[in-house]
């Protein structure tokens, strides 16, 4: 008995300092919903930020996404990485420069097919002034970045 005890304190003592040093999640998302809340098939269909429902969601990668109508729900079901931002929908331009931002919703863009978040819109124009090179900065931060 006692040394089961001393096997589950030396366990408690080694795992409980890990868990504080785990990695941030794949997804960023904003209370439990990626991209906080807003329907990442309409950036590509509807060339703006729609608030999503949440009778129509998906849970994916750990996160609640919402959609607009049944229809973009669909659309994501059938190829998720399709449409899931880049960067698991952190900042884009936070993570050209290997941190770890959160992003907002109205703040994006789309480059050769695929959706980047942005932390604000004040950051947009300095990530759209190179974004092939910020783009190429945070492929090679991501997904090492959620580690540091």
């Amino acid at each position: 008995m006692i040394l089961r005890r001393s096997v589950l304190a030396c366990l408690v003592a080694v795992l409980l300092p890990l868990a504080a040093l785990a990695d941030q999640p794949m997804i960023y998302a904003r209370h439990g919903k990626a991209v906080g809340g807003y329907d990442v098939v309409a950036y590509f269909t509807e060339g703006r930020a729609v608030k999503g429902e949440m009778r129509f969601n998906v849970m994916w990668k750990g996160a609640v996404w919402l959609f607009s109508s049944m229809r973009n729900r669909e659309l994501f079901e059938a190829n998720p990485r399709a449409y899931a931002p880049r960067y698991g929908g952190y900042c884009a331009y936070g993570m050209a420069r290997g941190e770890v931002i959160a992003s907002a919703p109205d703040a994006w863009a789309i480059r050769d097919g695929r959706l980047y978040l942005i932390h604000n819109r004040d950051l947009m124009g300095r990530w759209e002034s190179d974004a092939p090179g910020e783009i190429a900065l945070a492929n090679a931060n991501w997904p090492g970045a959620l580690r540091n």
